[in-house]
């Protein structure tokens, strides 16, 4: 396997290959294929950006006939016909369904420029300049979203530049089970002398992805909706990794029947893994003047077809979400198994946690997952770890996974455990 050019050319970094040191030629649906000819199940699409796999045949269809057509595909912010179809589908299939009310904002096109411009928007619409954000939240790495972003290794590579604008509070059990950690931010804002900023807005993950998979409650999250209300703060959900599906809804906000005033999504927008942003937001919060908040690529043509072609293929009705809900109870089993025997057999505290397919086994340092993530690939799976030490391991399958790939890689992951931990 030639990987010579890539090793000398390619910035150090880089990360993901050097987890998995191989060269991919192709793949579909939860398959990814080396040069070698070898095949890996996937339990990480993309970081979460191919929630309906690689290479989806529905959503390929939608790209080649766009694409044959001679559509539009870079066009600043022009209308085109591939927007209004994207706006048109997102409306009926999605919104309306929904109860819910947003306008679009199409920024550029990965998930911390939709960030950028969420917060941005928040401050031009309330006229104050803090953000409240969680601690281990991880919300991008350009400057006003690394001022939310709460990991270490990302907020020290800024060459000593502050990173500014946001104030940290803790997220549900932060500071254990037994305590409410809403309590301390409701404190801080009905105290003059608290040394908090009145907020313009709050910006909260469902599901801490790169935190940990750690999981808001949802009467949590309601309190939190309620706190915004009362105190005038704008409620954003920063839904690029836990939306889309990923937690069993399409937005993972929906389980606890909460209405964020602004919505950022990414990764999995486009449904094919091209590079796709928006920010939903009420209609009476775009304050934006024309061209105030700028990009060249601004809404991405391709993306908007393969992203209609998704929404109308699996959320015209429940059948999908339901399929969604399904495969997470099998993934959930297993990984409370494998915690299980961990803490059991080998003295390893370990617990499973997650909400529909965005799960993870936290087994406490961060060497014992690398042990686990490293044996997995060996044996042909493709996983990742996160937390602050990286010390969960992570799955992020597609849903859109065969049952038969979804058994075959948890059975690799718990027959990895063990040979890593023999």
């Amino acid at each position: 396997m030639q990987t010579q050019t890539l090793e000398r050319m390619e910035s150090d970094v880089r990360t993901y290959s050097r987890s998995f040191p191989v060269v991919f030629t192709k793949a579909q649906n939860a398959r990814l294929t080396d040069e070698s000819g070898r095949e890996y199940i996937d339990f990480l699409a993309g970081a979460g950006t191919l929630n309906y796999g690689h290479n989806n045949p529905h959503l390929k269809q939608a790209l080649v006939d766009y694409l044959a057509s001679d559509g539009i595909v870079h066009g600043l912010d022009f209308w085109t016909a591939a927007k209004r179809d994207y706006l048109e589908t997102l409306e009926e299939v999605i919104l309306k369904p929904r109860g819910l009310d947003y306008k679009v904002h199409f920024p550029g096109p990965t998930g911390t420029n939709a960030v950028e411009a969420a917060i941005r928007l928040a401050r031009v619409a309330k006229g104050r300049h803090n953000i409240v954000t969680f601690t281990n939240g991880f919300h991008g790495v350009t400057m006003g979203a690394l001022a939310t972003t709460g990991n270490r290794k990302f907020r020290e590579a800024t060459g000593g530049v502050p990173t500014v604008g946001a104030a940290f509070m803790p997220y549900d059990g932060y500071l254990g089970d037994a305590t409410d950690t809403l309590d301390y931010f409701e404190k801080l804002l009905g105290d003059k002398s608290g040394g908090l900023d009145v907020p313009a807005a709050v910006i909260v993950e469902t599901v801490q992805g790169e935190g940990g998979i750690n999981v808001s409650g949802l009467e949590w999250l309601k309190r939190l909706e309620g706190l915004c209300r009362a105190n005038d703060i704008l409620l954003i959900v920063d839904d690029i990794q836990a939306g889309c599906g990923r937690t069993g809804k399409f937005f993972s906000f929906e389980h606890a029947g909460v209405t964020p005033d602004i919505v950022t999504n990414s990764k999995s927008l486009s449904g094919f893994g091209l590079p796709f942003a928006h920010v939903l937001m009420r209609p009476e919060l775009d304050k934006w003047k024309p061209g105030q908040y700028n990009g060249t690529f601004r809404g991405f043509n391709l993306a908007f077809a393969t992203a209609a072609a998704a929404m109308r293929k699996y959320w015209s009705d429940d059948t999908f979400e339901r399929d969604v809900q399904r495969k997470a109870r099998i993934v959930e089993e297993r990984f409370a198994k494998i915690a299980a025997w961990l803490t059991e057999e080998k003295g390893i505290p370990a617990s499973e946690r997650g909400r529909g397919l965005m799960r993870g086994i936290d087994v406490g340092q961060g060497d014992i997952a690398d042990k686990i993530t490293a044996k997995a690939f060996e044996n042909g799976l493709v996983i990742e770890t996160s937390g602050q030490d990286g010390e969960v391991v992570k799955c992020l399958c597609p849903l859109t996974i065969p049952d038969e790939d979804l058994i075959e890689g948890l059975d690799i992951l718990e027959t990895s455990a063990k040979q890593a931990l023999s």
